[in-house]
């Protein structure tokens, strides 16, 4: 999977994004939102900078993740502006603990949970580590997934601690 999207053509890639946005605009758990948490994406994951300006824009609070990587947990600070990030291991962008607010999972509303591979059940495969799986544990709120439908297959293989998303959203439907 990691191949197919990476070697999308950046036609196809934004086509899909802007088409999965779209119905996630449309969704009733987005429309009911007043905060969100979502990943700063990069290369291969659909582009959250969209949705992210979207959501400023309908004047909704966003929350975007930092990674604690020895306890591999997930710890969310409520973002404002660009400037309010860093680069950190992997490349990855994540918000500067000092200048943001740390906030308890049960203000998000709605948290849009990435992955490579989903089923229709919920179930996913992430990027590794498993920090999504953790921090869904007692994540009191709304969950839903922006999937491409190539990134669907039957029966995602679970083990006792994986938790679904409750909502998947592809570029042709809501489901």
């Amino acid at each position: 999977m990691i191949s197919k999207l990476k070697n999308m053509t950046a036609e196809m890639k934004q086509e899909i994004e802007g088409q999965l946005a779209a119905n996630l605009y449309q969704s009733e758990v987005w429309q009911c939102a007043k905060s969100i948490g979502i990943t700063i994406s990069q290369g291969m994951e659909w582009n959250t900078k969209p949705i992210i300006e979207k959501a400023w824009d309908e004047g909704k609070i966003v929350y975007v993740p930092k990674c604690l990587p020895k306890q591999k947990q997930l710890i969310f600070y409520r973002f404002e502006s660009y400037d309010q990030l860093e680069v950190v291991y992997y490349n990855l962008q994540e918000p500067k603990a000092d200048e943001t607010l740390r906030v308890e999972k049960d203000v998000i509303e709605l948290l849009l949970v990435p992955g490579l591979v989903f089923d229709e059940r919920g179930y996913r495969i992430g990027f590794g580590g498993g920090y999504y799986d953790r921090f869904l544990i007692d994540f009191p709120n709304q969950t839903i997934s922006l999937v491409a439908t190539f990134q669907l297959i039957d029966q995602v293989p679970t083990e006792a601690f994986d938790i679904p998303v409750e909502q998947i959203i592809t570029e042709k439907t809501c489901q």
